[in-house]
């Protein structure tokens, strides 16, 4: 340890220390390293001979240490043999999933987004399930990042922006203990997932018909939505997912014209 004092702003006690590469390692809930932005990195710390920006580190919760905001600096390091790092230690936990929610270093496209935070909604899990699932909005911002994550976790190819606006305007933060709210995330995760395969055989028999379109998921979903009609309260997203898939089963590719599809807006089909 090289210094501790009290952060000016909280009071908080802080650490700067060497800390050992061997014992650190990114939180499990965040989003991977991008390899070349961490062989970039590696060549300029080279060059210059410094490392001038510390990581961020908080205990683990078995044994060594987590960093929150470190992980490209940590693998660059790793590239370039060395055996220790700078880091501010901080002995609170939970700053972690905070620094997640407001690092805005990248902007996350929904499936980077969506993936973060069902890690970290494990990760909560993990320490204490029996707390409420709404103590956690700030860092979680969405309800609908949950359900998206846990389907791009079995489908990494998931077209998750055809539904981001549904599942987002019907979800929201439970008062009831994480360990049962994840059980109707995880619910309505398989009812998207088994939608969306419903959606993926129409997209096929437009294709056959020589319909060719980024657009053909966001037409289909758009066709197949309920609430493009309903006024006023909106019914359970389970519910909208029943009457989507009543519609898509119904959907008559016969009945479609090339022009139709040239209205179509929202996000391109990422999956084909």
């Amino acid at each position: 340890m090289l210094a501790a004092y009290r952060d000016p702003l909280g009071k908080n006690p802080l650490f700067v220390a060497i800390l050992p590469l061997d014992k650190v390692e990114p939180t499990p809930f965040q989003r991977d390293v991008s390899d070349m932005h961490h062989k970039r990195l590696a060549d300029v710390i080279d060059k210059t001979g410094f490392f001038l920006d510390p990581i961020i580190a908080i205990t683990a919760p078995e044994q060594g240490f987590w960093t929150p905001n470190g992980g490209h600096r940590l693998a660059a390091m790793r590239r370039l043999g060395a055996k220790s790092l700078t880091a501010l230690v901080v002995p609170k936990r939970e700053l972690a999933w905070q620094i997640l929610a407001l690092n805005t270093e990248k902007a996350h496209n929904l499936k980077e987004k969506s993936l973060e935070v069902i890690r970290i909604y494990r990760g909560l899990l993990e320490e204490d399930g029996g707390r409420k699932e709404s103590q956690f909005s700030f860092y979680l911002e969405e309800a609908s990042f949950v359900t998206l994550g846990l389907c791009y976790e079995k489908l990494p190819r998931f077209s998750g922006g055809a539904y981001n606006s549904i599942v987002r305007r019907l979800s929201s933060f439970s008062d009831e203990s994480l360990n049962k709210s994840v059980k109707a995330r995880e619910k309505h995760a398989e009812q998207l997932m088994d939608l969306d395969a419903k959606v993926a055989e129409v997209i096929a028999k437009l294709k056959a018909k020589g319909f060719v379109s980024p657009y053909l998921r966001a037409f289909v979903v758009g066709r197949i939505n309920p609430l493009r009609w309903i006024q006023g309260e909106p019914p359970p997203l389970e519910e909208v997912f029943k009457t989507m898939r009543e519609r898509v089963g119904k959907f008559n590719v016969d009945k479609i014209k090339q022009e139709d599809l040239a209205s179509t807006g929202g996000s391109a089909d990422d999956s084909d």
